[in-house]
């Protein structure tokens, strides 16, 4: 997953609903970055950066989890006696 993807996921995690959006005339290197984010609800304030980035961090950690819990689901059935096609068969990885 990109930064962009991780930016969008981490703000769309923080509210329901389309509450951002990006700017037309955007600046940077990239539409989707921090800088270029606007917000659409007036309820809701900016997220500081310091947020965002601790939310994509947060995201970054449970899908490495789940990678790791994965691997370790894998190994243990594994060690139960089956062979990769069954444990294919059941995971589908």
């Amino acid at each position: 997953m990109n930064n962009q993807d991780l930016l969008n996921r981490a703000l769309a995690s923080m509210h329901s609903g389309q509450w951002f959006g990006w700017k037309k005339d955007w600046t940077g290197s990239h539409r989707m970055s921090y800088e270029n984010v606007i917000v659409h609800d007036s309820s809701i304030t900016k997220p500081t950066e310091a947020e965002v980035n601790a939310k994509i961090q947060e995201l970054k950690d449970a899908e490495a989890n789940a990678a790791t819990k994965k691997t370790s689901g894998k190994a243990k059935l594994k060690e139960l006696g089956l062979d990769d096609a069954e444990i294919k068969a059941l995971i589908g990885v």
